[in-house]
């Protein structure tokens, strides 16, 4: 989405940046790009699976390592 502002007659450009602005912050668009700044996609369902294995697996050896009295660094 483009935005265009041209500047009119005997106009300065400091109020060309105003209304450019204001045009800017009326059509939501800086919102919704700050919005989704740092947007990530959401995991499937088999890679939430993946993860939990892989969490539990590293529970058990943490556990393990810990009864052996030897911690992994």
């Amino acid at each position: 989405m483009s935005l265009e502002v041209k500047k009119q007659e005997r106009e300065t450009s400091q109020s060309l940046i105003r209304r450019f602005t204001q045009r800017i912050q009326r059509s939501r668009v800086l919102a919704r790009a700050r919005k989704n700044r740092y947007h990530k996609r959401p995991k499937s369902h088999a890679m939430k699976k993946r993860s939990a294995l892989r969490r539990e697996k590293l529970k058990e050896e943490y556990k393990k390592l810990d009864k052996m009295g030897q911690k992994k660094s």
